[in-house]
Parts: C-alpha cells; sequence; structure tokens
C-alpha cells in the first residue's frame, strides 16, 4: 500500500493547517483510493501552534481574558498538554490580524501574551513552548515582562509599559518585582527565523512594513530595539544584539530569552520530533506540504525548509502547494524541496482567491498527481 504524508503549514487568512490536510487527503483519495494517507498538521511558531501540538499530543484549549494587541480586552487562549506543558502562541493575543485596521508596530503590545503565562502559572505550570510568529507588535517582549511583573522606569523614575514607540525612554529594567515562579519555569521558544534583532535583516526592517510601519518608522523601531538591546546588557548581563532569531515577532525572540531565560528552537523541528516524523516518514513515497506564500524568509527556517531538509536525509521527494510563491527558490531546492505548484488558478487578490482556497488546493492536488501518474 502506498503511503504519502500530508504535512502544510496554515494559508494564514484562508485555511488552517488541518484544513489544509482535509483539502489535500480528499484529493488523494480521489486518485489513489486505497492509498495510506497520513495527515500532520504543522506549524512553526505562529498561528496554528497550539492546534499542530494539540493534535499530536491531546490535552486541552484553555480560554481566559487578557489584552489583545490594543490593550483592549479580549478573549484568548492557549494549549495545556498531557505532561503539563503549557503551549502558548503569541498570536492568540498579538497577532497581526487582530490589530485590524489599525496596524501601528509603535503602539501595539505583547502584554497580553505575559497575562497567558500569569494564568498557566496559576494552573501549575511550569514548562512553556512560546511560539513566535504573525505578530503585530515591536516591543522587544517589555509588555509580555510587564504583564509578568518586570519593570520599566524612565528618566524621572516613573514606571511605565513600553511598547515599539518609546523603546529609547527605558533608562532601567528592575527584574525584582518579576513573579517568583517564573525562576522555577523552563520556556523553549518556537522560532521560525533566525533574524537578529536589528539592522538590515532585523524586526523592524524585515517585518515592520507588514506591521504598518513606514521608512520612517521603521528607522525609530530599529533605533529603540538597539537601546533595548544596550539595557539588557547594562540591567540584566545579556548580550542578545546579535542572537540568530532575536529579531522574531518584533524582537520578542530576543525579548523571551532576556526576560524569561528562553532557548529559541526551531518551532518545526521540535514539533517534528514530538510527531515522530522520521519512523512515520520511513515506509513514505512521497511528501506534500504547503503555506500561504513562499518567499525568501521560507529557507531561514520556517516550516516548508524544515520538512525538506528531513525528508532530504530520508531520501524522500517532496511537492509543496503554496498560495503564492516570489524569489529565488535555488536555497529550498538544495535543501530537499522538490518542486513548488500555486494554487491559484487566476491572477486574483486574496480578497477574491481567499474563499476560493480549499477548491483551489484540492484543484491543483488532483493536477499534481495525474502529473505524477504520467511520471510512473
Amino acid at each position: 500500500m502506498e503511503t504519502i504524508i500530508l504535512i502544510p503549514d496554515s494559508f494564514k487568512g484562508t485555511l488552517s493547517s488541518r484544513q489544509v490536510c482535509e483539502a489535500m487527503e480528499r484529493a488523494v483519495l480521489r486518485r489513489k483510493p486505497r492509498a495510506r494517507v497520513v495527515s500532520i498538521p504543522v506549524a512553526d511558531g505562529g498561528e496554528g501552534t497550539v492546534e499542530a501540538f494539540l493534535t499530536a499530543m491531546g490535552g486541552e484549549r484553555v480560554e481566559c481574558t487578557v489584552c489583545g494587541p490594543h490593550f483592549a480586552p479580549m478573549t484568548a487562549f492557549y494549549g495545556l498538554l498531557p505532561d503539563g506543558t503549557a503551549v502558548i502562541e503569541m498570536a492568540a493575543c498579538a497577532g497581526l490580524p487582530l490589530a485590524g485596521k489599525k496596524k501601528n508596530p509603535e503602539r501595539t503590545t505583547t502584554y497580553g501574551v505575559g497575562q497567558l503565562i500569569m494564568d498557566a502559572l496559576d494552573k501549575g505550570v511550569r514548562k512553556f513552548l512560546i511560539g513566535l510568529g504573525g505578530s503585530a507588535t515591536n516591543d522587544g517582549g517589555c509588555g509580555c515582562a510587564a504583564a509578568c511583573g518586570v519593570r520599566f522606569y524612565e528618566s524621572h523614575g516613573s514606571s511605565f509599559v513600553p511598547s515599539g514607540r518609546n523603546l529609547n525612554e527605558i533608562e532601567k529594567i528592575d527584574m525584582t518585582y518579576a513573579d517568583p515562579r517564573l525562576k522555577e519555569c523552563t520556556f523553549t521558544v518556537l522560532c521560525d527565523i533566525d533574524n537578529p534583532l536589528c539592522g538590515p535583516t532585523g524586526a523592524a526592517a524585515v517585518f515592520g512594513p507588514q506591521k504598518g510601519a513606514d521608512e520612517e518608522m521603521v528607522g525609530r523601531l530599529d533605533m529603540g530595539l538597539r537601546h533595548l538591546a544596550r539595557r539588557w546588557l547594562e540591567d540584566l548581563g545579556k548580550d542578545l544584539l546579535f542572537l540568530p532569531g532575536g529579531g522574531a515577532a518584533g524582537g520578542m525572540g530576543a525579548g523571551m530569552a532576556a526576560f524569561f531565560g528562553g532557548t529559541l528552537r526551531p518551532g518545526i523541528d521540535l514539533l517534528l520530533d514530538t510527531v515522530g516524523f522520521d519512523d512515520l516518514a520511513k515506509d513514505a513515497s512521497l511528501i506534500f506540504t504547503g503555506e500561504g506564500k513562499l518567499d525568501g524568509q521560507t529557507a531561514r527556517g520556517k516550516a516548508i525548509c524544515g520538512i525538506a531538509r528531513r525528508a532530504k536525509a530520508l531520501g524522500l521527494p517532496v511537492i509543496a502547494l503554496v498560495g503564492g510563491s516570489e524569489g529565488e527558490l535555488a536555497a529550498l531546492h538544495s535543501e530537499g524541496l522538490t518542486a513548488v505548484f500555486s494554487i491559484n488558478r487566476l491572477p486574483q487578490p486574496l480578497e477574491e482567491s481567499g474563499p476560493h482556497a480549499a477548491e483551489n488546493l484540492e484543484h491543483t492536488m488532483d493536477n499534481v498527481l495525474r502529473l505524477l501518474e504520467v511520471g510512473k
């Protein structure tokens, strides 16, 4: 019996990774009704991370009221795994879609992420997986830290909750009032990129524009993060300016290391280990993956790249179905990606093509499978 593995990320804004798996599976079974299909919805730290781990390991989804990206109260969630680990994706309360039409990384906050951590602490959690990705923020994780008791002081001695616009006003970081239970915790930070905190490949320059920053704002945000890095060095003794992945989620990668002692790890690698991907794939003949947009960032540690690397080591072909792709794909091909196909059948904006994403995905899967049959 032929085994085909489906292991896509989400098509952000249109289909969850589970929905992508369902559409792919329908197409496979229509063409290959006797095939064994193994579906593994994945996420690399961004939107869908909680669902992916709950699907892989079981557990429960916990909801609570926290601050959203603009400090307004909202209902967010995290996952509680059977072993007592909390899985928190920052996108649940600080994600870009939650900012709506008010995208402004100078004013958005990660405060709600800290509130999720505090809720889990109250439930006895001491082991955390924190997923970074899809953020609306550029506060270096200061909002999250403030919610957990860390204090930030400006020049006149008043404490405040920093956001992207006033990081350069931080004169002192005081960890004295941080919740003492945090010292009993371990934080593994799931990070899908290796960008540093600042500079031309840093948080503000690369990701600021998609969060609503113009060129001048990008410059201000970058300067703010540089100032924050100096405060980490002087007040906390932590040199994080060039930490790989420190620029993830508006600098929260470095912030998790600074305030929580977090260890950054590629999210897709941890998930693949969790689901036992190598064992599942050893009898497979083909792997399908996918995501909404494949671009230059994909080869820097995102889900498709991690999957392709594992498959290459096993000698398996990997085909990616994506909403769109841009840039040079040579780096991904060298990592093990066999081919890429866009699912969009007409040149349409996302508002028009999005509602038909599942239909377009099935159609493209069917055509790829037909082509593979010709190759045999």
